[in-house]
């Protein structure tokens, strides 16, 4: 069977519950108004954990693409933005507890742009350049289709919260993210072109219920701080992480798909991040970032958390993969074989 072409047009269906919380979140969402959120039981949650992590993922997603099966005014249901603000505040409260740094950006972005000699224990693209196995590859890509299948989307939240030189610049990037004005050359549509060429399902969402917290985690930071005004700052900061480590990890990824023999674009969506991020980030670091702490200074803080932020959740999701694959273990939740048995039989049935 071949693998389906992305579509932003069918919404996911709802993922399976991993938890009490997730469990009422998901029974509620088609519109059963005898189901009782359990807001009270969040302070009590792992902020980090697969039950609270894919609840806020599914009420984040009411503003992205939505679910089969639910209604588009339960976006903003106040019973469920009432359960949404108490994750968040478990999540960020989780986070700020571990996340630790300097609060200077300058010091922040230091270690970004400084390739160590030695390549970390826990570096994901070292490990695909130098090791990787194509099944590890498709893992990945199937991992970071949840954000790279809307990349830049989040992002975005931030452009009307900017102003002058920063706000300029965002557009400029995000106008390349989304292919410069041609549709065959948006990021998301690369990706999906990646993911086919990698024997992957393509449709939007598709692998949410493999994806473990780690993967989760690192999706919803970027939808929390952008829907939140107040954390313009450490959105900046994640945009800042994310452009300033993409163009050499870009190329330790395309080598590592050059080398397991992954199709041309698989290899195309890599190569096209090499060039592109190496200049964006000079941009980023010249002028949104300069052009927001020139407006707001009292805001460094804040830039510094979201750089921090960042590489604390991709280093627990590095964690989470290499420890698998060194073992030669799936680091999914549902294996990529398993779950295609498990589709082959549903649509027999």
């Amino acid at each position: 069977m071949e693998p389906r072409r992305a579509s932003r047009q069918r919404a996911p269906q709802l993922p399976q519950p991993r938890g009490e919380l997730s469990a009422a979140l998901l029974a509620a969402l088609p519109g059963d108004d005898g189901v009782r959120l359990p807001t009270d039981q969040v302070p009590r949650a792992d902020p980090f954990g697969e039950d609270l992590q894919l609840a806020l993922y599914v009420l984040y997603e009411l503003h992205y693409a939505g679910f089969a099966g639910v209604q588009d005014e339960r976006e903003w249901d106040p019973d469920l933005l009432g359960l949404r603000r108490a994750l968040e505040q478990r999540f960020l409260h989780g986070l700020r507890a571990d996340v630790a740094g300097p609060a200077g950006v300058e010091e922040a972005l230091s270690a970004l742009l400084t390739e160590p000699v030695k390549p970390p224990a826990d570096s994901v693209s070292h490990h695909l350049e130098r090791d990787g196995e194509l099944w590890q590859l498709r893992e990945y890509a199937a991992l970071r289709s949840l954000y790279h299948l809307k990349e830049a989307d989040p992002h975005a939240w931030v452009i009307p919260r900017l102003r002058g030189r920063a706000k300029a610049a965002m557009v400029a990037i995000e106008y390349d993210e989304f292919g410069a004005g041609r549709a065959e050359r948006i990021h998301a549509r690369l990706f999906a072109e990646l993911m086919a060429d990698l024997g992957l399902e393509t449709d939007y969402g598709h692998y949410l219920d493999a994806a473990p917290a780690e993967a989760l985690a690192t999706v919803n930071l970027m939808s929390l701080l952008g829907l939140h005004r107040a954390h313009r700052g450490a959105l900046v900061g994640h945009f800042a992480a994310v452009e300033v480590t993409s163009s050499p990890g870009s190329r330790r990824l395309a080598n590592a798909l050059r080398r397991t023999g992954a199709g041309p674009a698989a290899q195309r969506f890599y190569d096209e991040h090499v060039e592109a991020d190496a200049v964006h980030e000079q941009v980023v670091r010249r002028d949104v970032i300069g052009g927001l702490l020139d407006a707001e200074p009292a805001l460094e803080p804040d830039v510094a958390f979201g750089i921090h932020a960042t590489g604390y959740l991709e280093d627990r999701l590095g964690v989470r993969l290499l420890s698998a694959w060194r073992q030669q273990r799936s680091a999914l939740r549902t294996p990529l074989q398993a779950a295609r048995r498990a589709e082959e039989a549903e649509e027999s049935g």
